[in-house]
This record gives structure tokens, C-alpha cells and sequence, in this order.
């Protein structure tokens, strides 16, 4: 049987009286996608430069790749096999791509070749194009690339389409579902809802230093029982009596906003209800809760 990627059991960190991480248990299987939420301050960052070997923790263990990072020996070990790309990282403007590329890579004994990594990261025509000279999305793909020069078991994603435009997001979105179809683990930490549904089957929710929530995207909606919100437009469509989960009906000039366990119940409901009285339905919307519904209900903060 495969060791997890990353191991994490009771992790704490201090800083002076405030604890950064308290008590942070995870575990990550080898070749998935995991995506880290959490709202500025959470101890996201404390908890990945732990697993990096880059601080150590106060209280628990962890193995990354089956290595101990606060060790000596298991630091050296862990770092050789992962990839790490920051939300904002320096490069040489001057410097094309491809020697970008060379440089970066004449650093580690096992090293991916420039050329493959421009063709998988999609910027292969951009090889004697100054860095300075890219757009956002190619910048970032670079960036990307670097992460992966050493042929790591593991990358770290931080932030990894900030303000990038939709398009180039979704490039980048590309590169990394390329890098898990390699089989290569992936710690992808990310402010767009979004990203983590559509990328990762994996979902922690980290606050105040704690895991909240784990779990798939749907599975930690469904845990919380957010239920669905439905609109109706239809003028003149009065709402009477009960219906099963119904747990708001609120009147309003654009028409009705119900919120409700299930759909299915409501809108047989308001239709029978707009049949009985004569009412044409202009419009009905089924909103099913959503990550981000999730996130805020259990940290009572945006993202953003």
C-alpha cells in the first residue's frame, strides 16, 4: 500500500500567545489534487512552510513523502522532491525563457529539460522571448515551470492565477491538470471557489489555525444542509400554506426568494400554487448552494 503524499497529525505553532496552527491533522493521498482555503490569517502559510521544511512545528509530526521535515536529513530529502510556486515570484527580465528554464534547472542533479517543460506549460514559441516581454498568463506558466525543473513528487501551488484574466486562468488551470495527470501530488492554496471545485476533489477549509471542513466540494455542502435558494418571477402569485422544507418565502418587487431543503418539493409547490390561482410563471431559478456558501457559513468571512 502507498504512503500518503503528506501526513499531518496534530500540528501546533506559536507565535508568542497567539497560536498560528492549532492542532492540524490532514492527510493527502499520493497523485491527488488537494485545494487549501482559507481567509487571510487562517495558518494556511505556517502549515505549508511546516510541510516544506521551513519552519518547525511546536507540537505534532508530519511526513511529506515519507520523510520527516524537521529533521536534518529529512528537511534535505523532502526538498529535493517537491516543487513550490509562490504567489509572487522574482524572475530575470532579461533572461529568455528558455534560459530561465536552463538556470533554474542546472540547480538540482535530476532535472526536467527546458524544452519539455515549455511544450507541456504550452509556451514552446516563447523560448527567445524575454521574460519581461510576457503576458501575465505566459509569465505565470513559467513560473509553473520552474516548479517543476526538478522532477518533483509533490507541488506546492500557491495562489497560482492571481489576477490573471479568465483566459490565461484557464491555461494555467490546464498545466496543472497536465501536472496531476503525471501523477505528481499537488497542495494548490487558491482565493477562487471557483478553481478549488473544478480542480481538486480535495477540500480543506482551514480557520483561526484549525481544519473546519474536508472533504470533497459536494460532500462538504451536503454536510452543512445549505439547502437550495429558489426564485420565482410571476406577478400576482400569492404563496399559501406549507410546503415540505420550505424554510423561507420572502416576497419581493422582482417576485418570490424561497429557501428550502430541496428543490424538488418547491417547485412542484409553486407550480400548483400558480396553477390553482391563473398564474403564468415567467421565470424559475434553482440555486443550489455552493463552496463558497460552505466557506462562509463556517468562517463567516469572504475569501477575498
Amino acid at each position: 500500500m502507498a504512503l500518503p503524499a503528506i501526513e499531518a497529525v496534530g500540528l501546533c505553532k506559536r507565535y508568542g500567545a497567539r497560536k498560528a496552527l492549532d492542532g492540524v491533522s490532514l492527510t493527502v493521498a499520493e497523485g491527488e489534487i488537494l485545494a487549501l482555503l482559507g481567509p487571510n490569517g487562517a495558518g494556511k502559510t505556517t502549515f505549508l512552510e511546516i510541510l516544506e521544511g521551513l519552519r518547525l512545528a511546536d507540537e505534532g509530526r508530519a511526513r511529506v513523502l515519507g520523510e520527516d521535515p524537521a529533521t536534518p536529513r529529512g528537511r534535505r530529502r523532502v526538498q529535493e522532491r517537491i516543487g513550490v510556486s509562490l504567489q509572487s515570484t522574482s524572475l530575470f527580465d532579461t533572461l529568455t525563457v528558455a534560459e530561465t528554464l536552463e538556470l533554474f534547472a542546472a540547480l538540482y542533479p535530476r532535472r526536467e529539460s527546458a524544452a519539455d517543460l515549455m511544450a507541456r506549460m504550452g509556451i514552446a514559441d516563447r523560448a527567445r522571448v524575454r521574460v519581461g516581454e510576457l503576458s501575465g498568463g505566459q509569465r505565470q506558466r513559467v513560473v509553473l515551470a520552474l516548479a517543476l525543473v526538478n522532477r518533483p513528487d509533490l507541488v506546492f501551488l500557491d495562489e497560482p492565477t492571481t489576477g490573471l484574466d479568465p483566459v490565461a486562468r484557464r491555461y494555467v488551470w490546464d498545466s496543472i491538470r497536465d501536472i496531476a495527470e503525471r501523477g505528481q501530488t499537488i497542495v494548490l492554496t487558491t482565493h477562487y471557489m471557483e478553481e478549488a471545485t473544478r480542480l481538486a476533489r480535495h477540500v480543506a477549509i482551514m480557520d483561526c489555525g484549525r481544519i473546519v471542513a474536508e472533504g470533497t466540494p459536494e460532500g462538504i455542502v451536503s454536510a452543512l444542509g445549505l439547502g437550495v435558494r429558489v426564485r420565482v418571477e410571476a406577478p400576482g402569485l400569492t404563496l399559501a400554506g406549507e410546503a415540505v422544507g420550505v424554510r423561507s418565502a420572502v416576497a419581493g418587487d422582482d417576485g418570490w426568494r424561497i429557501e428550502a431543503d430541496r428543490a424538488e418539493p418547491v417547485v412542484e409547490w409553486v407550480f400548483a400554487q400558480a396553477r390553482e390561482q391563473g398564474v403564468d410563471i415567467r421565470r424559475l431559478e434553482v440555486e443550489r448552494a455552493t463552496l463558497e456558501d460552505a466557506f462562509v457559513h463556517l468562517t463567516g468571512r469572504d475569501l477575498a
